[in-house]
């Protein structure tokens, strides 16, 4: 079987709704396709893998938000009775059937338009993604350094800045780690320190990224504070009050978030 080339497809479904309510979807259009077919409730219900009641609360709930009768039941007589669709009925798959058509074509024409499906689909990865940590950025990874136990793994993130990782040469060679391949940082905001000192100065901690304060939130004992650095990328730590206050914190300054490699977690898609 041949594979398709594309990794991810726009799809959609049509339904008609009323009073705020959905009127018919497909589902339920495919119920009276049925019983139009067969004749039958019993028939059209086991061949759309409903049970008997579903199939009439069904029909019974298309009915009182139709205008017109879409269906009559038949007792007695030669054929021992059934239900079948009126000319509303048939009417209303016929417009569903158009409507949906025209659907189609429209996502078909939207899926063409779409120049890189591929990173569309990496995006919806990424933000897919359930994790505690307040912090996950997507980059590239630009560096190993491979050590008797542990390996330094720089990430290229978009922008300027790099984020450094301190993992085990096990985890390396777990998530299939090599310069090229598209990887995720993970840091906790309660590993990263804020520091109001922007300028040059030294310090152990591998990873220094100046920004701008965006947002601040105090809270009952500690504050929340996002910081905005290069290429849009926004990372959030969490501080005391006490040191928010002390160093006199306040939304538009520069500071430098700090947070060491050995807090870095690395993910892959």
């Amino acid at each position: 079987m041949r594979k398709s080339k594309k990794q991810i497809e726009v799809s959609g479904t049509v339904s008609f709704r009323k009073t705020d309510m959905e009127f018919l979807g497909s589902d339920r259009i495919a119920l009276l396709e049925k019983i139009d077919e067969c004749g039958s409730i019993t028939k059209a219900a086991k061949a759309v893998g409903i049970c008997y009641k579903t199939a009439w609360d069904t029909i019974d709930a298309i009915n009182n938000l139709s205008d017109k009768p879409l269906f009559i039941r038949m007792t007695g007589g030669k054929s021992g009775g059934g239900t079948r669709l009126t000319d509303a009925g048939k009417e209303v798959i016929r417009k569903y059937r158009i409507i949906n058509e025209e659907h189609e074509k429209f996502l078909a024409n939207l899926e063409d338009k779409m120049e890189d499906v591929s990173s569309l689909y990496k995006f919806l990865k990424r933000i897919s993604m359930k994790v505690s940590a307040r912090n996950i950025f997507a980059g590239t990874v630009v560096k190993i350094a491979r050590g008797a136990v542990n390996s330094e793994v720089a990430l290229a993130l978009k922008g300027s800045d790099q984020i450094v990782a301190i993992i085990t040469n096990e985890s390396v060679d777990n998530l299939a780690l090599q310069e090229g391949k598209e990887a995720y940082a993970i840091i906790k905001a309660s590993s990263v320190i804020i520091s109001a000192d922007v300028r040059e100065f030294k310090v152990s901690t591998r990873n220094k990224l100046h920004g701008k304060i965006v947002k601040l939130t105090p809270g009952a004992v500690n504050t929340e504070l996002n910081v905005e650095f290069s290429g849009g990328n926004t990372i959030s730590s969490v501080i005391t009050n006490e040191s928010a206050k002390s160093l006199e914190l306040k939304e538009g300054d520069e500071v430098c978030a700090i947070f060491k490699a050995s807090s870095v977690i690395l993910g892959v898609g």
